[in-house]
Parts: C-alpha cells; structure tokens; sequence
C-alpha cells in the first residue's frame, strides 16, 4: 500500500522545501493544502481517518507546516482533538522548521561537549521559535540555560513556558537590549546559540572575543550580516580562536537528515505525534 503524506500548511502556498524534503524522504504520494486553519482543518483530517481501514491508517500521515511557528501549533491542537479512540494517523510539526533546526542545533552542540551537565548555555533570541525550542531541548539535557531577548520580560515568560514543560529545567531570562546587559548575559558561559531573524547580528565581534569561557558557537542565520560575528555559514565543527564553531548550513545537513527521519518515522505506526521531543529523540539516534 502506498504511503500518503498530507500537507497541511498555514500559508496561501504550501512550502516548496518541505515538498521537496518529503519527496527526498520517499514519501509515494504527497498532497498538499495551503492556507489552512483550525476551523477548516477537520475534513482533511476526515479524509486521512476514514479512508483507510484500522489496519492500514500507518500508511497515512499529517505533516503541519508554514512560516508561522503560533499558528502551526494551533493547527496541531486541532488535528489531535480531531482524532478519536484508534481511528486516527500520525503527524509531524515543523512549521517553519523550528522543530528539526533546534534538535539539529542542540545535537550539534552536544557532540562537542559529551554531556550538558555543568554547561551554561545562552541562547540569543531565545524567544523566537527556534530559540525557544533549542533553549527546551537544552534545559531538558540538563544545561543551565541563559534565554536572552531584548525585554527582560518577554524572556521571562518563555523561560516560564519551557518549564511547565521540562521538569527541574534551569532557566534564567536576560535582556540583551543594550551592549552592557549583552556582555552580562554572555559573562561565563560555555555555549551560544544565536536563533535570530535573518541579517541582524546578535553578537558583535569585540563582545564574542570578551567571553573567554566560550567553547561552542551556534549561528543559525544564513543570510548576511551573520548573527555571531566570526562564524562562516558553511562552518561545522571549525576550530578557530579555541572555539568549536557552526554555521547555518554547517547545521543543516543535520536538520535535513533529522527531517527525512521524522517523515519516514511517521509511517512506522498510526499514533506518533512528532513534536519537539519526539524530533529531538530522532535525531539522537542518527548519532
């Protein structure tokens, strides 16, 4: 029986990369849906469910996709509330990425250090989707986490949401508004993960050069000015200035693996939902 993989994506357009991803993943049949909500979802999900008998529901999967991370997590809420008792199919998260770069970023950094016992890690914008999610992952394998965002209390709250997720997580939120609160949220720490926006650099040179403590640099930026000053994009695992350091696409051949894993992890049963943990543990056994 064929594999299906149903697109759902938060855009007018559904994401040509996560198409192409799907097809580089095996995926036989792909049908993708653009510009879908909450409220419209529960046909599709319908047609996932009831086409299929119980016994071949594992050859259908959901695949929830887009630019934006909010609006992908609501999309998700309403899948699974969707399902009922055994009649459903697996689905995967991944709006805009966010998933499958945090995992990425964080199996990356871990591959440097062995163990995140006794590492201080801050992660620069560290609210955004990607931040937050690698600042999750981190907190979870036992690093102290330092998430940073230009208001002190926007990082507050996310440092509040992970840890309604990660029992005993080690969070602390830290402005970066000005140039003396940067060098005071990067003071001792091991580890950095900038997950900003495109073409805005977080960490300038002269403030990444003052951190004599600093062992791994994570930039997960690709486009120009980078957002830690020093990195190259195509950086991975690059030793320079004893520090271990990774570009946008250094990470990426990791992600892209992390995310063809997840897609064919989909089809191995009916009942997986793929979320940040259940990425991350993937990509821990592509190790």
């Amino acid at each position: 029986m064929k594999t299906i993989l149903i697109q759902l994506d938060t855009d007018p357009q559904p994401s040509s990369f996560d198409r192409v991803v799907a097809i580089d993943a095996g995926i036989d049949e792909l049908f993708c849906y653009g510009g879908v909500s909450p409220e419209s979802v529960e046909p599709l999900v319908h047609g996932a469910m009831f086409t299929r008998g119980p016994a071949d529901l594992k050859h259908t999967a959901i695949f929830v996709g887009g630019s934006d991370v909010a609006s992908g997590e609501r999309l998700l809420e309403r899948v699974r509330k969707t399902f009922f008792g055994p009649i459903r199919v697996s689905v995967m998260m991944d709006s805009n990425g966010s998933n499958t770069t945090a995992a990425a970023a964080v199996l990356s950094a871990k591959k440097q250090f062995g163990s995140f016992a006794g590492v201080e890690a801050l992660v620069l914008a560290g609210t955004g989707p990607v931040g937050q999610r690698a600042a999750q992952l981190l907190a979870a394998e036992g690093a102290s986490v330092r998430v940073a965002s230009r208001t002190r209390d926007r990082a507050a709250k996310t440092c509040a949401a992970i840890a309604s997720q990660v029992s005993g997580g080690k969070l602390s939120p830290w402005s970066t508004a000005s140039d003396a609160e940067l060098r005071s949220a990067c003071e001792g720490v091991h580890l950095v993960i900038a997950a900003g926006a495109a073409g805005i650099t977080l960490l300038p040179a002269d403030v990444r050069r003052s951190i004599g403590s600093l062992k791994v640099a994570i930039d997960l930026n690709a486009v120009p000015p980078l957002g830690i000053a020093g990195v190259e994009v195509m950086d991975k695992a690059v030793e320079r200035d004893g520090v271990m350091w990774y570009g946008a696409i250094g990470v990426g051949g990791l992600k892209m693996k992390i995310h063809k894993a997840a897609l064919r992890r989909l089809f191995e049963s009916n009942d997986q939902v793929l979320d940040t943990a259940a990425i991350y543990q993937i990509g821990q056994r592509l190790q």
